[in-house]
């Protein structure tokens, strides 16, 4: 008798989906280094915390009511539209690219290397900028919830509240910091929860709002003569109010950075990223259309000042209102969180590929938490910075964002124009079974690059009420975002053109094994990264 040997045991199938999510990683040049712990639901709570409703509404309500009165709410569904487009391009880019760093790595291998690092030098300035940005909004809530939180005097002085936003703003930074150096598994308990919070306390808001309703939607037509005696006339004006939906409706890219970490992320990630824009326009868009309508009056002068939260405590009074603001307070902490990750993976998968100084270190990852933890110190530390350079400028709430938000938008543009040339050359090619536009594509990628650049334009024009809202005024500080966005990109491409493209290619630490030799190549390098 013949003994027979059995045939190997077939591999489970979430070990068989593993394996196919690292073969694409190697595809790239990349073998797995980060740990592949999240799934669907933990990728829709971070690219929809990055957006997060609560905190983009609540901090940005004020300016765009007191720039485009109330009429200034239907800058919220062109915005979306406009973001959609941009959203559905990235669907595409994130069933085909399921890797960290995701803005970065699409502009890379859709334009080249010299593209994808200024995508990537731009996204990951732009997330520290963020990072700081987004910090602010608990000086907004806290503060309002009990004057407890108002360290920095009374409140009433000059610099109180910049000053006192500053403060909240840097501990909520170190928070952020240790959470996200303790490893992905942590990040996404935190972060999960407080999306669940944040959704269930959103619907909540909007129920409330509803059922304190005191007038017809007509009122969202209302300019309250805003715009009179300007020369593109009410149109102008609702130019620079749109600028408060822009702020909040980014961010969803965030879904498809965590792709190295994600079970399934050529399938998921798509799914993610629509579902926490879509989510974000519906129950955003409901909350700011509830409180104009629920408002006791819309010309009140602390709906210019205090915005939706003077909404939330002079509509539901002070017990209900300051719950909702602490639900308010647990979103603006898992935003951060959110986006102190998205700016992590950033600078991980550009130091990774030695496109940043010092790449080994920031591409180390930490053998017992399984996380790159030098970026997230990185990251915090200079967030910190930018607020203490800013702890005397009244204006620093608009100024902040508005700087980080265009590098964003043109970050974006760095993606969606050269997939627009791809396909303008018939060389696009979805992931096969993948989300895919089909015939649509080429119409949505076109609308895509126009928003984006219509959008940039707007937000980085000189206006006063935007960069120089109060004393002291100066010319340099009207034309902020032009001078800081120009210096950051030619300086830093200068900075890649002469000195880091030279030093460009996968680390070896973190090279996949070629199955084929190139002497055209040296080791722990691969042609996609090459500059």
């Amino acid at each position: 008798m013949t003994a027979t040997t059995p045939p190997p045991p077939s591999p489970s199938p979430a070990r068989a989906g593993a394996d196919a999510d690292d073969a694409a990683l190697a595809e790239l040049g990349y073998k797995p280094g980060l740990k592949r712990t999240l799934g669907n639901f933990h990728t829709f709570a971070a690219g929809i915390s990055y957006i997060s409703i609560l905190t983009g509404t609540f901090q940005m309500f004020y300016f765009g009511v007191s720039l485009g009165g109330p009429a200034y709410w239907w800058s919220w569904p062109l915005v979306f539209v406009g973001q959609l487009m941009v959203a559905l391009c990235f669907c595409e880019l994130a069933a085909r690219y399921p890797v960290a760093g995701s803005v970065y790595n699409w502009a890379k291998n859709l334009g080249g290397p010299h593209v994808g690092w200024l995508a990537g030098w731009m996204m990951t300035l732009a997330s520290m900028v963020s990072l700081a940005a987004v910090a602010l909004a608990l000086q907004l809530t806290l503060p309002q919830i009990s004057s407890w939180f108002q360290f920095v005097g009374d409140g009433s002085g000059k610099y109180d509240a910049a000053a006192n936003a500053v403060v909240l703003a840097c501990g909520l930074i170190l928070f952020t910091t240790l959470v996200n150096a303790f490893g992905v598994k942590l990040m996404a308990r935190i972060n999960t929860a407080g999306v669940f919070i944040e959704l269930v306390a959103a619907v909540i808001l909007v129920i409330l709002l509803a059922a304190h309703i005191t007038r017809g939607p007509s009122a969202i037509v209302e300019t309250h003569g805003i715009g009179a005696g300007q020369n593109l006339g009410y149109f102008g004006a609702f130019l620079t109010a749109s600028l408060a939906s822009a702020y909040v409706m980014y961010g969803f890219d965030t879904a498809s950075s965590l792709g190295e970490e994600a079970v399934d992320p050529s399938r998921n990630a798509p799914r993610a990223i629509l579902r926490a824009l879509i989510a974000s326009f519906v129950i955003g868009g409901l909350i700011l259309l509830c409180a104009l309508l629920a408002t006791p009056d819309l010309s009140a002068p602390e709906l210019s000042v205090d915005g939706l939260q003077y909404v939330v405590l002079s509509t539901l009074g002070d017990t209900m209102g300051q719950a909702l603001l602490w639900c308010v307070v647990i979103a603006v902490v898992v935003c951060e969180l959110a986006v102190h990750t998205a700016g992590i993976r950033l600078m991980f998968a550009m130091a990774r590929d030695n496109n940043l100084p010092g790449g080994s270190r920031l591409a180390k990852i930490s053998p017992r938490f399984q996380t790159p933890i030098a970026p997230a110190v990185v990251c915090g530390l200079v967030a910190i910075g930018i607020l203490l350079v800013n702890i005397k400028q009244p204006q620093i709430f608009s100024v902040v964002t508005s700087i980080a938000i265009i590098m964003i938008y043109v970050a974006y543009l760095l993606v969606t124009m050269p997939m627009l040339v791809r396909r303008l050359r018939g060389t696009w090619q979805p992931a096969p079974g993948r989300f895919s536009l089909g015939r649509f594509g080429l119409p949505v990628n076109i609308v895509a690059v126009l928003w984006g650049l219509g959008m940039t334009v707007n937000l980085l024009w000189p206006r006063a009420a935007v960069y120089n809202a109060a004393a002291p005024y100066h010319w340099y500080l009207r034309w902020g975002g032009v001078l800081f966005v120009g210096a950051v990109t030619v300086g830093g491409f200068a900075y890649y053109w002469f000195v880091q493209r030279h030093r460009t290619g996968v680390l070896a630490d973190h090279a996949a094994e070629k199955q084929d030799t190139d002497p055209t190549t040296t080791p722990g390098t691969t042609a996609a990264a090459t500059g």
